[in-house]
């Protein structure tokens, strides 16, 4: 379709500079326009590769059809304005070198970075286009020295504002980071689109310069029938961040491979914990899932077989809770309120409270289930915090009270088969667990996807109601789903009601059908020294990259402005 495109656009092109009559135009058509575009759509990748880069055919196809259409109103408005006052305008021979300029530009950011952000190796892939235009030109047309020199100096022109241009937008981050931004667009496209080793490496060399070393810790909750793993519910202290698969995003799928069969099926419903716990690396995430598989292989002594339904203290509580064991399994939402990421201090301090209060071990769960962009956050010392500890010691206590000895059984289902970019659920897909005791039947269902559109939880809890006493409705988080245009892509967004519906009630009716006693361990471990952006990281760079887009912007418009004034000038004094 490009290459229909750069023919029909050539062909406007030809008619501007060598009018309808049908040889000139022809001529113009093919040799001026299409046979330029085209090779360069052929040319500028294997250039670029010679040059220690990459550029891919259809991004070639793209830059060369895009050279041509800048060029089009230009030449329209010349041509306009030759024919309203022709004494005062300057003659198409003039048109056709005041074109090089936009082209060199263009061509010469469009490579920048992609193919490799180097100024000088990208410049022989730059002039492939504007090069054999200019020759055709020569050929075609009466061209003198006048003319030639305008090229010459257009071309020079456009080069100087895509040097311009490209050292403005950079500078936001160099000042922070004293790194170029620009030289992460290509390993960041290859990291997206292919998962490309060396650029996944080339990203993560940038975050593990600012990385700081905290002490993680990870707690499991395993199930297990007649001794043999069945299920397992991981809970690391680790943001699934940053973005796309780098670091500690994609968690889910993660840590559940590295875990392995050991562990049966394995849900990582979001902790409390924040971007300032997005891990930096792979190794760095190894380091967790190295914690995890010691303490499965070693998660202690089997739960007492008692247990309570899921409970809620009073109407409003942040915090709901059900006792498995000497375990609370606490989920935290403020649905339909904005629900989104909780500090760690945050939960750290509910932690140590309750069990220096003689309370039972905490599994505490950021259910992350109804989005607002920018609101729900509980930060330390805030009146949410406060509540939450206050919501969540309330829960605790009234499901220890409401607890009751009697087997606990145990189901998990998955419903699998979405895609990102359609449904905006990751690789997990969607995983329930259902658990009956206490005389009373409960479901979570955890989707893999980065928080739920407000609105959405509410009908899936009523129809998940009519198959158990009880239901709640918890994304991961996962920060792999941003890969897509719109970047958050919450869950919800992409797939409606009815799929999300539809989707929980078989991952639930799936677990119902395996319901069967089991046997529960729990354990926590320290992973110390553990890299991880930390505070303030983030902030600072989603703040560098809004300073460099809107610098680019501005600079976008104003050396367009600044070459195109500039080329006149040129063209005015040469003529």
């Amino acid at each position: 379709m490009t290459v229909g495109l750069i023919v029909v656009a050539s062909a406007a092109v030809g008619a501007l500079l060598f009018g309808v009559s049908v040889r000139p135009f022809l001529e113009g058509w093919i040799l001026a326009g299409a046979l330029p575009a085209l090779a360069a759509a052929v040319l500028t990748g294997p250039i670029a590769k010679a040059m220690g880069g990459r550029f891919e055919f259809h991004r070639s196809c793209l830059l060369a059809l895009t050279a041509l259409l800048m060029a089009i109103p230009l030449a329209a408005a010349w041509r306009l304005a030759l024919s309203v006052v022709p004494g005062s305008t300057p003659s198409v021979l003039f048109l056709a070198a005041f074109l090089i300029g936009p082209s060199v530009w263009f061509r010469q950011v469009g490579l920048f970075g992609i193919a490799r952000p180097s100024h000088l190796r990208v410049l022989p892939a730059t002039l492939v286009q504007p090069v054999l235009y200019a020759v055709a030109i020569l050929v075609l047309l009466p061209v003198s020295l006048p003319e030639i020199t305008a090229m010459v100096i257009c071309g020079l022109i456009g080069l100087g504002c895509a040097y311009a241009l490209v050292r403005a937008a950079d500078r936001p981050l160099r000042r922070e980071f004293q790194s170029s931004g620009v030289s992460l667009i290509r390993p960041l496209l290859d990291h997206v689109g292919q998962r490309d080793p060396d650029a996944t490496r080339a990203l993560e060399a940038f975050f593990l310069k600012f990385a700081q070393p905290a002490d993680l810790r990870v707690s499991l909750l395993g199930f297990s029938r007649s001794g043999r793993p069945y299920a397992t519910v991981a809970l690391p202290t680790v943001h699934p961040g940053p973005f796309a698969a780098l670091g500690a995003s994609d968690l889910p799928r993660k840590l559940a491979e590295q875990l392995g069969p050991a562990a049966g099926t394995v849900l990582v419903p979001h902790t409390p914990s924040d971007h300032d716990l997005d891990l930096p690396s792979e190794s760095e995430l190894g380091l967790v899932g190295a914690a995890a598989r010691s303490l499965l292989a070693d998660l202690g002594p089997e739960l007492p077989s008692r247990a309570s339904p899921l409970v809620s203290p009073y109407a409003g509580s942040f915090a709901r809770a059900q006792l498995l064991g000497d375990v609370a399994l606490v989920t935290v939402s403020r649905a339909p309120d904005p629900t989104d990421d909780i500090a760690f201090g945050v939960a750290d301090r509910i932690v140590r409270e309750i069990t220096s209060e003689g309370g039972p071990r905490l599994a505490l769960i950021d259910a992350h289930n109804s989005y607002i962009e920018g609101l729900g956050d509980i930060t330390y010392g805030t009146p949410a915090a406060e509540q939450l500890l206050r919501d969540t010691k309330a829960a605790v206590s009234a499901a220890t009270a409401a607890a009751r000895d009697g087997p606990v059984e145990v189901g998990v289902g998955v419903r699998t088969g979405y895609d990102i970019g359609r449904d905006g659920i990751g690789p997990q897909g969607m995983r329930a667990l259902v658990v009956r005791a206490a005389g009373q039947t409960t479901a979570y269902v955890l989707i893999d996807g980065n928080n739920l559109v407000q609105g959405r939880r509410a009908p899936i809890v009523v129809a998940l109601e009519k198959l158990v006493d009880a239901a709640e409705v918890m994304t991961t988080d996962n920060h792999v789903v941003h890969e897509v245009d719109g970047g958050i892509n919450p869950v919800g967004e992409r797939l409606g009601t009815d799929g999300l519906v539809a989707g929980a009630v078989q991952a639930v009716q799936a677990a119902l059908q395996d319901l069967a006693p089991t046997q529960l361990r729990f354990g926590t471990r320290e992973v110390p020294s553990v890299k991880v952006l930390g505070p303030g990281f983030t902030a600072r760079l989603l703040t560098s990259l809004g300073d460099t887009l809107s610098m680019f912007e501005y600079m976008l418009a104003a050396t367009l402005l600044l070459l195109l004034t500039g080329s006149l000038v040129v063209v005015f004094v040469l003529q």
